[in-house]
């Protein structure tokens, strides 16, 4: 018998690939990013706005929860080890060797955009590159600052969930007292009202002070909600009421998520970027970005235990390995053959798809490599020797078993 979660294996995967193509997305939106389309505009910004409330809000929340199943079947000194183990050498790979051709083709872009003139006084910003980024010493700034290297870029992910991982094994014993308390608060109507209240209170009033700025020496408003979804996630990843009653509400709270979705859109359409609204409407939005966010959740658990907790097979098992090692490459993938593509001046209905494409193919060959490599895995987040899982006996099996 095996506790695996399959319907968690499932939203990982799911959050993981929406992560993928809402970095697409970033290419062609007006939102700031590494490098930008010349062609960007704010035409699929409202489709982007559909996950980004609440996307990695719940990779955190399975986060917590993979954490505990973990921590119930070893020491606290075995989880450090095994997840130190897991997740510093992707880490170190990513800041060193993943992100350095993103930080590249971010500089190259900064003085394509310069007037010619101005553009000419850079001649040398890119001579030994990789010798700068590393030690720190590229001196790369414009009017907005300077580009900060070495860096994590989007492995940010990685470097928290380092942190959360220590604070968490020191909380062990305490953390194990949580479930029933957690059922309690979240009982009744308060299931989406006090998760819902403590978000938007985090967001009104830490992220005017910290804002989000994924430098984990100061981004406070990011620390409160993240380490607290995932210890959420630690909290109820055995706690079977709570996946009931995520899967009995689940309609009702994608009702709620998709409305608090139109409400933003709404609100964003009549507050365009220079057109600041009252600090009272402000703070009423990010409450209801807030109740889009964890209603949206609450909907995606819902379904995924109603409709995939037994959704076992050789693609559960391929994707749920190679999910995460598409994360570490992805980024980098879509930023060099953005610009690339760019060039080219194909039609967009050509150049997204084959961004796209060419997203998913590099990341199928990074994994595919780094599986077949024994050397090469624990440097993309896999274990030194593949691992097999034991599968779920049927019922009548199992109990013959006993």
């Amino acid at each position: 018998m095996t506790d695996r979660r399959y319907d968690l294996d499932w939203l990982r995967i799911i959050a993981f690939g929406l992560l993928i193509l809402y970095h697409c997305g970033m290419f062609y939106v007006t939102w700031d990013w590494h490098v930008k389309s010349s062609r960007a505009s704010d035409a699929i910004e409202p489709l982007m706005m559909l996950t980004s409330p609440w996307r990695l809000t719940l990779l955190f929340l399975i986060s917590g929860a993979a954490t505990r199943f973990m921590a119930d079947k070893m020491s606290a000194w075995k989880l450090t080890g095994s997840r130190m183990g897991r997740l510093w050498p992707p880490l170190l790979l990513a800041v060193f060797v993943i992100v350095p051709p993103q930080s590249y083709y971010e500089i190259v872009e900064a003085i394509q955009a310069l007037p010619p003139a101005q553009a000419a006084q850079y001649p040398l910003a890119l001579d030994n590159f990789y010798v700068k980024y590393a030690t720190a010493s590229g001196n790369w700034c414009d009017a907005d600052g300077c580009l900060t290297t070495p860096t994590y870029n989007h492995a940010w992910f990685v470097a928290y969930l380092i942190l959360y991982t220590l604070a968490l094994v020191a909380l062990l014993p305490l953390l194990r007292r949580i479930p029933k308390a957690a059922g309690v608060l979240i009982a009744g109507p308060f299931f989406i009202i006090t998760p819902w209240l403590v978000m938007a209170g985090l967001r009104i009033t830490l992220l005017p002070i910290f804002g989000e700025s994924h430098d984990f020496r100061e981004d406070w408003y990011l620390h409160a909600l993240y380490f607290g979804v995932f210890l959420f996630g630690f909290a109820i990843a055995k706690h079977q009421p709570f996946f009931d009653r995520c899967t009995q509400l689940r309609w009702t709270a994608l009702a709620i998520a998709l409305i608090s979705w139109a409400a933003l859109i709404v609100y964003f359409n009549l507050h365009p970027e220079g057109v600041d609204p009252p600090d009272w409407l402000r703070a009423i939005m990010r409450g209801v970005r807030e109740l889009d966010a964890w209603c949206a959740i609450v909907a995606a658990i819902g379904f995924a235990h109603r409709h995939l907790k037994g959704a076992d097979g050789p693609m559960r098992r391929m994707l749920t390995q190679a999910i995460f090692p598409f994360y570490l490459i992805h980024q980098t993938i879509i930023v060099v053959a953005g610009h690339h593509l760019d060039e080219l001046r194909l039609p967009l209905w050509l150049e997204a798809p084959l961004l796209i494409a060419t997203t998913a193919l590099g990341c199928w060959l990074f994994f595919d490599l780094g599986r077949r490599v024994p050397w090469l895995r624990v440097w993309i987040g896999l274990p030194s020797k593949p691992a097999r899982e034991t599968p779920i006996l049927p019922a009548e099996i199992a109990q013959e078993a006993r």
